[in-house]
């Protein structure tokens, strides 16, 4: 059921709930971790854990740098009379939703900065708390600093009225103009304000004003869902939602960058338990997964406004077929008199209990039978992820493997000026593409395959035109007849047939004028 936007519940105060965090306690260094680091991880995952939230206390130049952007921002916006936001990329030009206008907010690339050092100081402390390296994270993320010519993944969004940010914007990864339940696609979320008007819901399904406590130098820190599956589901994803119209505010938005692999590898190697349902997947796919859901929902719902964020309380597929303790498909699935169905580890605590975890229904071991069409479900999604997990790991490979070629070819010398790759004509074992080993007028030998017609097989012929996708139009020498065929059908003559064939067109020429007429 949707909640209702124009009247959301009360939210009690953040007086005593969020853990408050210096960064400069966070921020990683060489050397033996001090208690103060130590402390410091532990009072930002524990408030995480319990609250959804945290509170990361700034330097007083990072703060500074803060106020300035928000007064910015507040001048800006005053400037173009209407509320508005503006959506700031590193490496990019500004992106607001006026679409003119010279005059760009003050302090946009300093603020990045300091957003940016922030989410990335408590990434790597989110990280240390579950037994991780620090620096787990970094490949799926920006490099530091950016490439030249190199727009960043994560953005950096300035409003000073929520009521006319939407989720339309192809850039923005939440909506932020209403009080319905939201989440992020990202990794974090780094939220600055003048005025409090941010509430999240706890562990608990209780929802708490979370800034109200907040000041000029205080960032609220929130979890994202790309930050939940490479986790695993150890770090929960946070619930929020915006209340207060009439504020100024700075988001951040800690993002993967489009060709990372989002997988759960270094969780499993520090020990921990990966449900089946988090399988690796690429951060563009996943994004695109999850605006696909986000529009389907909107699509079918008769507020759209006021369902942009209720499928994070909508449970996957995956999650229903999954036994929540293990992860792993109810293959096993056994049903009660209940009605209620269970599996693996869970269906082990059932049986121990003697009592139903969802209704609180006593349960006879006797009376359980097979869930035979739950199983079979579950077989199908099973082999469908399987089948995914093996395409794309084998379509990682053969990139990797195009990627190798190619340098090999480069670094020898091995490409066209026009940036097209040139392959050996003799041996065209290359990697999958378009590939044009043979120009115009290039003499070949037609070696053909299964579908060319005998007659033109071990015939030689010229090359006429080019066509797309590595298709060639080819001239037989001695019929005339023309063909289409692609370059691994073709061979290139070699230099010494070529040098034989000029020797025996006299005698050939002489043999058809004067026929031999001894038969």
């Amino acid at each position: 059921m949707l909640m209702a936007a124009s009247s959301p519940p009360p939210a009690a105060s953040s007086s005593g709930r969020l853990g408050r965090v210096r960064l400069h306690d966070l921020a990683p260094y060489d050397g033996a971790a001090t208690p103060a680091y130590g402390r410091a991880v532990h009072a930002l995952s524990a408030s995480l854990t319990r609250h959804g939230a945290a509170l990361l206390d700034l330097p007083d130049a990072h703060a500074a740098i803060l106020r300035c952007a928000l007064q910015s921002a507040r001048a800006f916006f005053r400037a173009n009379d209407h509320p508005a936001f503006y959506l700031y990329r590193a490496g990019s030009a500004r992106t607001s939703d006026d679409g003119g206008g010279d005059l760009a907010p003050a302090c946009m690339d300093d603020a990045f900065r300091c957003f940016g050092e922030a989410a990335r100081a408590a990434l790597s402390a989110i990280a240390r708390h579950l037994r991780l390296r620090t620096n787990v994270f970094d490949h799926l993320l920006d490099d530091t600093p950016l490439p030249v010519n190199e727009v960043s993944s994560s953005e950096l969004l300035m409003a000073y009225s929520n009521q006319h940010l939407h989720t339309g914007h192809a850039s923005s990864t939440a909506c932020l103009g209403s009080s319905v339940p939201q989440v992020d696609r990202g990794f974090l979320v780094l939220i600055a304000s003048d005025h409090p008007g941010i509430e999240v819901c706890d562990p608990n399904g209780q929802w708490y004003l979370a800034d109200g406590i907040s000041g000029p130098g205080d960032l609220l820190l929130l979890t994202g869902r790309a930050l939940s599956h490479v986790t695993a589901g150890l770090r929960p994803i946070s619930r929020y939602r915006i209340t207060n119209e009439t504020r100024a505010s700075l988001t951040f938005r800690l993002m993967p960058h489009a060709n990372a692999i989002l997988d759960c590898s270094p969780i499993a190697a520090a020990g921990h338990c990966v449900p089946q349902m988090y399988q690796p997947i690429s951060a563009s796919q996943f994004m695109d997964d999850l605006c696909a859901e986000e529009r389907a929902v909107s699509n079918h719902s008769e507020a759209p406004s006021e369902s942009q964020g209720s499928f994070i309380s909508e449970p996957s597929l995956r999650s229903v077929l999954s036994d929540p303790l293990s992860g792993a498909f109810l293959e096993d699935a056994m049903v009660l008199l209940c009605g209620h169905s269970f599996g693996g580890l869970m269906l082990k605590k059932v049986i121990e209990m003697a009592r139903c975890t969802i209704c609180n229904g006593e349960v006879d071991p006797a009376t359980l039978f097979p869930n035979l069409a739950l199983r079979a479900v579950a077989t199908v999604v099973k082999m469908e992820d399987d089948r995914r997990l093996f395409h794309n790991a084998a379509l990682r490979k053969r990139r990797k493997e195009v990627t190798e070629r190619m340098d090999v070819l480069k670094s020898t010398g091995g490409s066209r000026g026009n940036g097209e790759l040139v392959l050996d004509a003799e041996n065209p074992t290359s990697p999958r593409g378009v590939q044009y080993p043979f120009v115009v007028g290039q003499r070949v030998l037609i070696m053909g395959n299964r579908r060319t017609p005998d007659k033109f097989v071990g015939k030689e012929a010229v090359i006429t035109s080019q066509c797309l996708n590595g298709w060639y139009l080819v001239k037989a020498v001695d019929s005339g007849e023309s063909i289409r065929l692609q370059y691994r059908s073709l061979k290139k003559v070699s230099e010494l047939q070529l040098q034989s064939e000029m020797r025996l067109q006299p005698l050939t020429f002489l043999h058809n004028k004067y026929p031999s007429s001894g038969s």
